[in-house]
């Protein structure tokens, strides 16, 4: 497949943990040494962005992990290996790679793409689930999956990983293509707790608010890491999801985001587009519509994640 081929062998040597999983060397020593890591998904570089802003919006969210003193583990699938800290060589051939090419993958299609030596990009969902494996305690990503729109049926598989997975989620909410008081609804039912960042209310992805108010918020990096502890005391088995607006600058007026996600979206219900390729095909079209801005805010947003959430693994490898 491309590139992909020759990713293995110039990866980092990797600490092979059992016969599928791989950590990098960096990774390992900062677990072993109570060091903070953050795990990032891949899913952005193969099928939320294209090139080569995908791989300088990767590359970018690892260098603001390494700038505030935590260690990033980018988490992909190369070849039936499940690589934990992914090489920056092996970002830009996964970034290069023609749209559809590479797995999605989430938790129905793990032993897929591992049985069947396939190369693939983790979601939300199956990040959370290496990073659980490689003692991962914090996870930054763009905006979680949820509810699409019109199809209450149609349940993003981030929300079910969310009920069972021990993973603190830092995001800048569920993104504002889906139906976020349903996906709020599921999350509530899953006993996921969602907690605003600096905010009382549930970000939108791509604008600072939503109207729809949360039950806690958190200010520091510390009091995030408190709730994280607590979960892992109580050995209550669901994620945290941590939501964090979109830096302000880079926020885009929330009428002119609805009006470019409803013409997505019915655009979409038109082509007969539903499944896995929904929300690739919205996000690219409604950068289209908004000539750019909402690919803008995305990769702010990423970024500011990213950050955050290295502070709060900073914070939290400090009080364990």
């Amino acid at each position: 497949m491309g590139k992909l081929g020759d990713i293995l062998a110039r990866q980092d040597e990797t600490i092979t943990m059992n016969s599928h999983l791989h950590i990098a060397p960096r990774v390992q020593a900062a677990l072993q040494n109570n060091q903070a890591v953050v795990a990032l998904e891949s899913t952005l570089i193969t099928h939320g962005l294209p090139y080569p802003t995908n791989v300088e919006t990767a590359l970018a969210m690892e260098r603001a992990v390494e700038e505030t003193g935590a260690v990033p583990a980018t988490i992909a699938i190369i070849n039936g290996k499940i690589i934990v800290g992914l090489s920056h060589e092996g970002i830009d051939d996964l970034g290069q790679e023609p749209p559809g090419s590479v797995r999605k993958v989430s938790r129905r299609d793990l032993p897929i793409a591992v049985g069947l030596g396939e190369s693939g990009a983790t979601t939300v969902a199956g990040t959370m689930i290496v990073a659980h494996w490689a003692g991962i305690r914090v996870f930054a990503t763009g905006g979680i999956g949820g509810v699409h729109r019109g199809a209450p049926f149609d349940v993003s598989a981030d929300l079910y990983e969310l009920g069972r997975t021990p993973v603190a989620v830092v995001c800048a909410g569920a993104k504002s293509i889906l139906d976020l008081p349903l996906t709020m609804e599921v999350l509530e039912t899953q006993g996921v707790p969602v907690i605003g960042y600096g905010t009382n209310e549930l970000p939108a992805f791509y604008t600072r608010t939503s109207g729809i108010a949360l039950d806690a918020c958190v200010d520091t990096p510390k009091r995030a890491a408190d709730v994280i502890r607590a979960l892992f005391a109580l050995n209550l088995q669901q994620g945290i999801v941590f939501t964090v607006p979109v830096p302000e600058a880079d926020a885009m007026p929330a009428e002119a985001a609805e009006r470019a996600i409803n013409q997505a979206t019915a655009e979409a219900e038109a082509q007969g587009i539903h499944g896995k390729a929904v929300t690739p095909f919205l996000l690219a079209r409604v950068a289209e519509i908004t000539g750019g801005e909402s690919r803008r805010a995305n990769t702010a947003l990423l970024i500011n994640n990213a950050r955050v959430a290295a502070q709060i693994a900073l914070a939290l490898s400090e009080t364990t």
